[in-house]
C-alpha cells in the first residue's frame, strides 16, 4: 500500500514536471514571437516619434520666420506711414501751384 502511494505521488510529480516543461517551453516561445512584435512596434513608434520632432522643428523654425517676416512689415509699414505724410504735406503746401499749371 505505502508502494502504491509512493509510485502514484511519483507519477504526480513526474507529470507535473513535464506539464510545468512544456507551458515553459510555450511561454518561452510566445515571449520570442511576442518580443518580436515589440520590437518592431517599437522601431516604428521611434519612427514616428523623430518625424514628430523633425516636424515640431521645422513649425518652430517657420514661426521664427513669420514672426521675423511681421516685424519687417510692420517696420516697412511705419516708413510708408512717414512718406504718405511727408508726400501729404507736400501736395498740401504746393496746392496753389496748380492753378499755374495747365490742365490736360
Amino acid at each position: 500500500m505505502t508502494l502504491a502511494a509512493f509510485l502514484v505521488g511519483l507519477a504526480l510529480a513526474v507529470a507535473g514536471i513535464v506539464f510545468v516543461v512544456i507551458r515553459g517551453i510555450q511561454l518561452w516561445r510566445h515571449g520570442k514571437r511576442s518580443g518580436g512584435a515589440i520590437a518592431s512596434e517599437l522601431t516604428s513608434f521611434e519612427e514616428r516619434a523623430a518625424r514628430t520632432e523633425r516636424l515640431l522643428a521645422e513649425a518652430e523654425q517657420s514661426s521664427q520666420e513669420l514672426q521675423a517676416a511681421a516685424e519687417r512689415l510692420r517696420r516697412s509699414r511705419a516708413q510708408l506711414q512717414v512718406l504718405l505724410a511727408s508726400l501729404e504735406r507736400a501736395q498740401r503746401r504746393t496746392r496753389w501751384l496748380r492753378a499755374f499749371l495747365p490742365t490736360r
